[in-house]
């Protein structure tokens, strides 16, 4: 009896680690990445794509490395405890060529549909249509994994804003955003004052003539986050 196929939907983090473990467990992984890379969500862009995930510039993780790392990989010594996305890419380079895991990966490899095979009842298999160059292609797995992450679509609720329409200004969702540069001189509102919020706020203060934080509740905020911000920056006003 031949292995079990297992298709691996996303070459980011989850998709990597995925490949492995089912290396381990005797199964074949075949994983499908849509891009040209491994990386997902932390692999920088210069421009937004669509059905992506898309981070800005000066991104760094929020969490330390010991507690990000993958248990059987510790990240090494000389990176920094909270990481630069680009460190974090170098890691999932490091990870990928360690355990030969690109050889399962395609790239360039779009899914179109996941169904179940007609004799689904009895096999439990399904059957992945994906596109490469153009081309279709179905094949059969006993299992999928679906690793493609949660961040790809913004949330803009433009109906919560009246007079948005109407408004001269630019208006953009964070995860459009990549630099502060675009900002410089002008006066900025940046609404919500979770991880991006704050983000955002703190780098466009350096650059613009005036950064007011808007939230819906209040919030205590560290000096050491207020110690990074220019004198244009605003502390956090209740909605």
């Amino acid at each position: 009896m031949g292995k079990k196929r297992v298709a691996i939907i996303g070459a980011g983090s989850s998709g990597l680690c995925n490949v492995k473990c089912c290396l381990e467990e005797g199964l074949e992984p075949v994983c499908f990445e849509s891009s040209d890379d491994i990386g997902g969500l932390w692999r920088f862009k210069d421009n937004p794509e669509e059905d992506r995930a898309s981070i800005y510039k000066s991104v760094i993780i929020n969490t330390s490395k010991e507690m990000m790392c993958f248990s059987d990989f510790p990240i090494p010594d000389d990176f920094p405890n909270y990481m630069h996305n680009s460190k974090i890419m170098d890691y999932f380079r490091m990870y990928a060529k360690h355990f030969d895991l690109l050889k399962y990966i395609h790239f360039k490899t779009k899914v179109c549909s996941v169904t179940k095979c007609s004799d689904f009842s009895t096999s439990g298999q399904w059957d992945v249509t994906t596109e490469s160059d153009g081309k279709q292609e179905s094949s059969v797995f006993d299992a999928v994994l679906v690793c493609t992450g949660h961040h790809t679509s913004a949330y803009l609720p433009l109906d919560s804003f009246p007079g948005i329409t109407t408004f001269k200004g630019h208006y953009l969702h964070s995860r459009d955003y990549k630099s502060p540069n675009e900002f410089t001189g002008k006066r900025v509102i940046v609404i919500g004052i979770g991880n991006s919020g704050v983000d955002l706020a703190v780098e466009i203060s350096h650059t613009a003539q005036q950064v007011c934080n808007y939230m819906l509740s209040f919030i205590l905020m560290k000096g050491k986050i207020l110690g990074k911000c220019s004198e244009n920056y605003e502390c956090p006003l209740t909605l």
